[in-house]
């Protein structure tokens, strides 16, 4: 099997993962990762997932391969570009282990030691970021946002609420 890979500076290579990682083609990426990380000096290996589907085995490979990494001294990082790469990863709780970044450049800082706030999230070209600006008006039509309260049966769940007498008082 043979990975996209090439060089952003000197420092920095990256290689493409653009199939599913399953059972027939597992130890062939895994191998293909081994061969390109670099030997020796200061340097990062970058995977770049291009795929939205990220399976178990694939999650399996890059942490042996960031195990390897380790060994030799070279740092790796992770780019996920699809929304359901990133949910897979935040669900395996693997997103500080293996340094994963939403874009290129954001995973050149993350390798550097960078906190994930330091990337500039991307917007979606398609959109002109109309999912921002809808979630910003959700925020403030619920009530929820900058001045104003919550409203409904559920607003104020931090208050005791007492249960209604079901019989009046007597005086």
């Amino acid at each position: 099997m043979v990975l996209l890979s090439y060089h952003l500076d000197d420092a920095h290579l990256v290689v493409e993962l653009s199939d599913a990682v399953d059972l027939d083609n597992e130890a062939a990426i895994e191998r293909e990762l081994l061969r390109l990380m670099p030997c020796c000096g200061p340097s990062t290996l970058i995977v770049d997932v291009v795929t939205p589907l990220l399976t178990a085995r694939a999650l399996g490979v890059l942490l042996r391969v960031r195990a390897d990494a380790g060994q030799r001294g070279v740092s790796m990082a992770v780019v996920a570009r699809f929304e359901t790469a990133r949910e897979v990863l935040g669900a395996a709780a693997l997103n500080r282990i293996l340094r994963v970044a939403h874009t290129l450049a954001g995973a050149e800082l993350r390798s550097r030691g960078c906190l994930p706030g330091a990337e500039a999230p991307e917007k979606d070209s398609r959109t002109g970021g109309l999912r921002d600006r809808l979630r910003r008006r959700i925020r403030t039509a619920d009530g929820a946002g900058p001045g104003g309260r919550a409203v409904g049966p559920h607003a104020a769940t931090s208050l005791p609420r007492l249960p209604k007498p079901r019989f009046p008082r007597e005086r």
